[in-house]
């Protein structure tokens, strides 16, 4: 019996340690697989590791900057976004490369005529704004010499009295003038209450006030003294014959007042009926002639 028991015990051990083997082997065989795919999963980093260095990326700083809610799933649905919207894209068009390129040439193009258009708008601004002043200086001028000659010239042609010219406004480049006349003995507060002598002789110290401040070759008067009383004719005529110095005078006239100051004189006799002729008079010879 005790054979009997000692040889169950045997079985059980062995059946203990077939067991124990059977186990081992299979830790050997999951322990090689395993290690079969550290080998694999090394290679497939190396791989990968090698990739992304071929790209001109480090490994390491990748995985500093990786955030970890971007697992593979978050890739994955990244990546089919970035696929469904170059879909929306389609149809893509071929040609927009050399559109785009032509499209660019014009455009510097066109950024080069702004550039010119630009840089020749400041010129003639400054332009502009240079003659604007120089203007503003030069009218300045003149006026304030017209003015001063006029109100000596006025009194003179009119035996007293005084004018002026005023500025309507205060910009020199828009301004009008207004000329104030008031002949002596009368308060007018228009011009237009002169009589029609009073606007005559007026207009002839404008112009003569123009005259001494750049005087002309010649000048031409047509029966400026038809309105004027002999009074004023005469002082007209004083005045033409103080400024024949510097100015040539061709004057229409009928007034013997105003033809006395001439140095020749022309004019149409009609000797005969319906037969006009024209006459030249040397005023200085004719008086040779009479004296003789």
């Amino acid at each position: 019996q005790q054979t009997q028991t000692s040889q169950a015990e045997l079985d059980v051990l062995e059946r203990q340690r077939n067991d124990h083997n059977a186990s081992i082997e299979h830790a050997r065989s999951k322990l090689e697989n395993s290690r079969l795919e550290q080998q694999s999963n090394k290679l497939r980093a190396d791989s990968f590791e090698q990739q992304v260095k071929e790209k001109g990326f480090e490994v390491k700083e990748i995985l500093e900057k990786l955030d970890e809610s971007h697992n593979a799933d978050y890739k994955q649905n990244e990546m089919e976004r970035l696929d469904r919207s170059i879909e929306r894209l389609k149809p893509v068009n071929l040609a927009a490369i050399s559109e785009y390129e032509e499209e660019s040439k014009r455009k510097e193009y066109l950024d080069k005529q702004n550039d010119d258009l630009t840089e020749a708008l400041e010129t003639l601004e400054k332009a502009i704004r240079k003659i604007d002043k120089e203007t503003r200086t030069l009218f300045k001028d003149t006026f304030e010499a017209i003015n001063s000659n006029i109100k000596t010239l006025f009194p003179k042609l009119f035996g007293g009295g005084h004018c002026y010219l005023e500025l309507t406004s205060d910009d020199l480049l828009t301004t009008g003038i207004s000329i104030m006349a008031r002949p002596p003995g009368k308060r007018i507060s228009n011009i237009q209450l002169l009589s029609g002598g009073e606007k005559a002789l007026t207009a002839v110290a404008m112009v003569f006030a123009i005259f001494n401040l750049n005087p002309a070759p010649f000048c031409m008067l047509d029966e400026v003294d038809a309105p004027l009383d002999d009074a004023n004719v005469g002082r007209f005529s004083q005045m033409v014959k103080e400024m024949s110095d510097k100015v040539q005078f061709l004057f229409v006239t009928h007034n013997k007042v105003t033809m006395e100051i001439a140095n020749q004189l022309n004019g149409v006799t009609m000797r005969e009926p319906g037969v006009s002729r024209l006459v030249s008079v040397d005023l200085s010879e004719a008086e040779k002639m009479i004296s003789d």
